[in-house]
Parts: structure tokens; C-alpha cells; sequence
């Protein structure tokens, strides 16, 4: 837990993803859409036993959910995909995003 919200605070959108996971890819797409270069950690890219415990983390952090995506903006858990489209919709995405200092306009 300590890890994620070490790596969740260094950038202003970190998205915990996976290749392949066309979930993260909506995300990752939404982001860039707006203008965010999100930092994104591939948890299938790291080494297997990180990626392991990051992802029973990220588990607990959701609730039990799907693990990824993981969307932390200002060091602050969104949540996953239904958390952050609903947020996108209701017009709060962006407004935490220029708090956050990922947006600028």
C-alpha cells in the first residue's frame, strides 16, 4: 500500500494499467483526449512479484474489484473505470485535474 500511494503522489494522473486490458485503454485514451500525459504503470511490464503485490493492493484499494485501471489524480484514488467516466460525465474530472496541475486551461 505504501508503494501505490508513494508512486500515486509523484505524478499529478497516475493510471495503474495492463496491455492488453481494453478498460486501461479507454482511460488511457480519455486522459490524452484531455490534454493529460498520465504517468502509467503497466503492471504487466514490471517484474512478476511486484506486479503481484501491487496488485493485491490495488485490490484492497478498490474494494475487490477489477485491479486495473487504477486512477489516482493528485495522489487521490478516482477509482476504476466506472468511477472515472462517471466523474468525466458530471463534469468533476476536470475541475480535480487543474487542482491537480494537470490541466492548465
Amino acid at each position: 500500500m505504501d508503494r501505490i500511494q508513494k508512486l500515486a503522489a509523484a505524478s499529478a494522473v497516475v493510471i495503474f494499467s495492463q496491455n492488453g486490458c481494453c478498460m486501461c485503454h479507454v482511460v488511457k485514451r480519455l486522459f490524452c483526449g484531455l490534454g493529460v500525459g498520465p504517468t502509467v504503470y503497466e503492471l504487466d511490464e514490471l517484474q512478476a512479484g511486484t506486479a503481484a503485490d501491487l496488485e493485491r493492493a490495488l485490490l484492497r484499494l478498490l474494494g475487490g474489484s477489477q485491479p486495473v485501471p487504477a486512477v489516482f489524480v493528485g495522489g487521490k484514488l478516482i477509482g476504476g473505470l466506472d468511477h472515472v467516466m462517471a466523474a468525466h460525465i458530471n463534469g468533476s474530472l476536470v475541475p480535480l485535474l487543474k487542482e491537480a496541475g494537470a490541466l492548465w486551461l
